[in-house]
């Protein structure tokens, strides 16, 4: 007998929490996961921020696959090309020839990506925080900027390298601005000849208000709380263009900048496109209530690249946000294997819990079951809660003791930016090394 195949498409929160559950209630030999990830890794995207700012050790914020998801089968490459029809995807391995995978049962959880407006600049300039090679790229780069302008007498090389430019106020963008602000403004004492003042830090939104997740009252108060830390917050404003890093904003404002962080929203994953998923107007993959892709009853979807619908909200779909994520990929997990052995399905419904924002160290603001939480109590319980959602007891350990240690250590103000550039320091060494000569045979007499 020929056991089935379950085929994850993703790695990510739906990906990961989908297979971990698999593997635990999965009968021996009922079905075998394997999972296909770009990395060999997830990453839990909300503790990015205070990755970039030092508080957490970076390895500490993704989970490895092959140790989590032991009893599955891990595959790292691309999925290039996924038919329903024929229950096959086609697959890329980092290195040597594609093939193509079967499959009984689908997981379609690719993710997003960052969605980039075709603005002039942007692509050039522009730094994500969607991953934690981008969150680190960008805590050397800041840092760095603080180098530089500490070693320079230029006045208008200086203000360029401190003017930091966030575009974007969900989520990613105002914790990732908060955290980031609130390590300047402690690392610049350090740097002679540098002031907190000197900084200039521009969060812009397109929209009337920010961090819309948490309510309108909460979101003008941490605009509030952004301003009073000098930082300028800019709604109903859009960024132009970023040319050789010239910003120009639309109110007429313009700026030169070393610094542009994207996080104006995100965009299904372009393997969406790729096959016979069926689509809405947004490139979402169209799901029911059970997660089932629609007209395939073995084939499921969640997370960002879906169109689930809302059964709280009639008419409208869930929001792709960590929490549904999650949520979703347990209820998926069940259904899956009420699928196998031929049991009802249950619908997906949640009672959304609220939601937490950290702004920097020990500065928050959230609203859990509409409740307004602002300060320190904010920030402890987007501690608490992320924490609890970290899977594995060795990585809930890890970040637990990088913040304990914090409560004695300041944060390094270390720039590592070589680490993009790991073969420079070889490079300059075989261009400067001379022919070698043999040595002259000694004489003798």
């Amino acid at each position: 007998m020929t056991v089935p195949r379950i085929l994850v498409v993703g790695g990510g929160y739906v990906g990961m929490y989908a297979a971990l559950r698999l593997q635990r209630k999965l009968r021996r030999a009922e079905a075998r996961v394997t999972v296909v990830n770009y990395d060999s890794y997830m990453t839990y995207q909300p503790f990015l921020p205070e990755a970039a700012a030092g508080s957490i050790e970076p390895r500490h914020v993704v989970v490895p696959l092959r140790r989590v998801l032991s009893r599955c089968e891990i595959l790292n490459g691309t999925i290039l090309r996924v038919s329903l029809a024929e229950k096959t995807a086609e697959f890329r391995p980092h290195e040597g020839p594609e093939r193509v995978l079967g499959f009984d049962y689908l997981v379609f959880s690719p993710g997003s990506i960052s969605r980039v407006l075709p603005i002039p600049g942007l692509a050039e300039r522009g730094i994500g925080f969607k991953t934690v090679e981008e969150a680190i790229h960008l805590r050397n780069h800041v840092l760095g900027k603080l180098d530089v302008a500490a070693s320079s007498s230029d006045e208008r090389l200086r203000r360029r390298a401190l003017t930091f430019v966030f575009v974007g106020a969900g989520f990613a963008g105002v914790e990732a601005l908060g955290e980031l602000e609130d390590m300047v403004s402690d690392a610049v004492k350090y740097f002679h000849g540098l002031r907190r003042q000197d900084m200039r830090w521009f969060l812009i939104e397109a929209t009337d208000r920010i961090l819309p997740e948490v309510g309108p009252d909460m979101g003008r108060w941490t605009a509030e709380q952004f301003r009073r830390r000098g930082i300028d917050v800019r709604l109903h404003t859009r960024l132009l263009s970023a040319e050789n890093g010239h910003i120009v904003l639309d109110d007429g404002e313009e700026f030169d900048a070393e610094t542009l962080v994207w996080t104006a929203g995100v965009k299904p994953h372009p393997l969406v496109r790729y096959g016979d998923l069926p689509l809405d107007s947004r490139d979402r993959v169209l799901a029911n209530e059970f997660l089932q892709i629609q007209g395939a009853r073995f084939a499921f979807t969640a997370g960002d690249t879906a169109a689930v619908p809302d059964l709280t909200r009639p008419g409208e779909f869930c929001p792709p946000n960590a929490q549904h994520a999650v949520r979703q990929a347990r209820r998926m997990a069940d259904n899956i294997l009420a699928t196998i052995r031929s049991r009802p399905c249950k619908p997906y419904r949640h009672t959304n819990a609220g939601a937490v924002a950290a702004l920097g160290l020990r500065k928050g603001v959230g609203q859990i079951y509409g409740r307004e939480l602002r300060g320190i109590v904010a920030w402890l319980m987007h501690r608490t809660y992320h924490l609890s959602r970290m899977p594995t007891f060795n990585r809930k350990s890890r970040i637990l003791a990088d913040w304990t240690l914090a409560l004695f250590f300041r944060r390094e103000i270390v720039s590592l930016g070589a680490l993009q550039r790991p073969r420079e320091e070889f490079e300059l060494a075989a261009r400067t090394t001379t022919p070698h000569r043999p040595a002259r045979e000694p004489v003798t007499h």
